[in-house]
């Protein structure tokens, strides 16, 4: 973490000076903003923590709720969205808090009971990610992102008590084309409306999205017509595995999950209830949380369940949905204007809880999103970026979508049958599917954001379109071991990650030296092109490397000046460019990565931590063409 880089800041590091002109929490709405983001759930609030860390970014989050979530919805973070965590700054906050799932079991009727453990799994497969998958409550989650926006230079808070009532779009206003009427939902005032202008509206609203219907969108699938109850509780049991997430079921009263929950004590259980005909809802039947738990020791027994307290339920119905576009741009009209009104989350897929990706998939949606908006709203990018949005997560959602739909019957499934290795079908599906629930297998097409895999062989590790896979490596100026991926923050900004040949050493003759002096220097490099005069030379790019070399064999005063920039309005030394490979055994990120070691290479890696492109260390016409298709020429 880098501060006192404009000066000496005494105090928490994370609170950043404030912006001038900050707007205060609970004043009177703006008539005009560059971004209103309706819904404060995990998309929302992921997308407003990085807006508010723009100043010259003008934000409005609205919610019909009055106040934040305390309680209930999601749960489950994957490995994926912890590695975002990081980039936010709170990935450890959230592991020391959280519970982590370390094993799944698998309970089944057999022989010698009517319940036993049948199998038990590793939950995260070794070497996949430095990150565990955790559980924790979602209002926490949220805590953490509103932490960010509220210390951020823009003081962003959410105005509750708001929601979108109606939109419409001007495609011809060149500056804010979007009006939004939104109305008053606290006691007192209901029904009270106000209308903002914006230049983007982005929908978090929600599976009943009024963005979205406002621009014509639909969600369309099927139902699986069975009711579920989720349930957190504290409890006294004698079941064995009430620590561990386990899948339960029984002869004949269905199945449940388990699914531990922070704290050493809380529990969260997903349990089956009744199938639905066509035309029912869940609602219908009239069920509540007595229901639920009634159904929950039948499918326990003969292991007993004592609730001593119910902290929050709800009943649902499994819906596998998609809508067709992810943005108000009819696909005629693509060519001829870009993206103003964008959906995520729940506004444009649903899916069930049970492969525990909703809050994951739906901050993956934004997080993509967020870095395309600032790249726009700070002149850095044409607003024809905005139109990758929509291609990439609609097929990310797409992916889920279809997942799920299958996982949801394999896990209702009343087949117990084993697969050839011994193992129950559930527990088959469960291990197969790990990279998926891990959130691991999102791969982006090539086009203009993802290269081809032309010189994939250069690293093998970082396979193209997916998301950079850190490994440990050792800072040079100060010896300090750390994980690469761990350098990449959530602040719009692409990281070009030069990996040195064998024999190379930084100093100058060396491919790294040369490489950086045409960076550095020559007019036609994608630095000197894309960064605006009087920026830092690495506030669009941020270039790193990494030498095969121990680090102390290495000279830092001998690296290239690139990779010791002047920074800040003092000029001061910015010493944590430059890293080694680790020594440690089965540590070195060139080994683990399967980086070619007698060529190097250089891997560019998207703000949203993607990997973008892989290329020699001499195709300097190739990173400068691949940066051209995304970035305006500013130098």
């Amino acid at each position: 973490m880098q501060y006192h880089v404009n000066g000496f800041k005494p105090g928490d590091p994370d609170v950043h000076a404030a912006a001038a002109g900050c707007r205060q929490p609970g004043g009177p709405l703006p008539d005009t903003v560059d971004v209103l983001i309706a819904g404060t759930g995990p998309a929302g609030l992921c997308l407003a923590a990085q807006l508010a860390r723009v100043p010259q970014i003008r934000t409005l989050v609205v919610d019909p709720r009055l106040t934040p979530m305390e309680k209930g919805q999601a749960d489950g973070i994957s490995v994926r969205s912890m590695e975002m965590f990081q980039a936010f700054g709170f990935g450890e906050k959230v592991m020391r808090e959280s519970v982590w799932i370390n094993e799944t079991t698998f309970w089944a009727p057999a022989k010698q009971a009517p319940l036993e453990r049948v199998a038990r799994v590793q939950d995260v497969p070794d070497g996949i990610s430095e990150m565990p998958h955790v559980l924790i409550n979602q209002a926490r989650v949220h805590d953490m992102f509103l932490d960010v926006m509220r210390n951020a230079p823009t003081r962003l808070e959410p105005d509750y008590g708001w929601k979108v009532a109606d939109l419409t779009i001007d495609p011809q206003a060149a500056q804010y084309p979007v009006t939004v009427t939104l109305e008053n939902t606290a006691p007192g005032t209901e029904g009270r409306t106000a209308t903002v202008r914006a230049n983007y509206v982005i929908g978090c609203d929600g599976a009943r999205s009024t963005v979205r219907r406002a621009i014509g969108g639909a969600l369309h699938g099927d139902a699986a017509h069975q009711a579920w109850g989720v349930i957190d509780l504290l409890a006294v049991t004698d079941f064995p595995d009430w620590r561990m997430k386990s899948f339960v079921r029984s002869q004949g009263d269905g199945i449940l999950m388990v699914l531990p929950r922070e704290g050493g004590h809380l529990v969260r259980l997903y349990v089956e209830l009744d199938n639905l005909s066509e035309t029912e809802r869940a609602a219908d039947r009239g069920m509540d949380a007595d229901d639920i738990i009634a159904k929950a020791q039948r499918i326990f027994s003969p292991f007993t369940l004592d609730v001593k307290e119910v902290v929050w339920w709800s009943i649902y119905e499994i819906g596998h949905r998609l809508t067709d576009k992810f943005d108000d741009v009819p696909e005629a009209e693509v060519a001829m204007r870009a993206p103003r009104v964008m959906l995520a989350g729940d506004a444009c897929h649903t899916h069930s809880p049970k492969a525990g990706q909703g809050m994951n998939v739906s901050m993956g949606d934004t997080f993509n999103l967020g870095w395309k908006l600032v790249s726009v709203l700070t002149g850095r990018a044409d607003p024809s970026l905005l139109h990758s949005y929509s291609g990439e997560r609609r097929a990310a959602a797409k992916g889920l979508v279809e997942f799920d739909h299958k996982w949801a019957r394999v896990v209702g499934a009343r087949d117990a049958d084993d697969s050839p290795d011994g193992l129950p079908r559930v527990a088959r599906a469960f291990v197969d599917n790990l990279p998926f629930t891990c959130g691991l297998t999102i791969q982006y097409e090539p086009g203009a954001l993802t290269g081809a895999a032309t010189h994939q062989a250069l690293a093998t590790g970082f396979d193209i379109g997916k998301r950079f896979h850190s490994a440990p490596v050792v800072r040079l100026a100060d010896a300090r071991p750390l994980h690469l991926g761990h350098v990449i923050d959530a602040d719009a900004r692409f990281r070009l990650f030069l990996f040195a040949p064998a024999d190379d050493t930084g100093r100058p003759g060396g491919a790294i030296a040369g490489l950086c002096d045409w960076l550095e220097h020559d007019p036609a490099s994608p630095l000197r092109r894309h960064t605006a005069p009087g920026e830092d030379i690495d506030a669009v790019i941020d270039t790193r490397a990494v030498f095969q070399q121990p680090f102390r064999t290495l000279d830092y005063a001998a690296m290239p000046s690139l990779l010791r920039p002047p920074v800040g309005r003092y000029g001061l030394c910015d010493y944590e460019k430059v890293f080694c490979a680790d020594s440690k055994p089965g540590a070195d990120i060139f080994t683990a990565r399967g980086i070619d070691r007698a060529a190097g290479c250089m891997v560019v890696v998207r703000p949203d931590q993607y990997v973008a492109h892989i290329l020699p260390l001499s195709a300097r016409e190739q990173l400068t063409g691949y940066f051209a298709g995304i970035l305006r020429v500013r130098g």
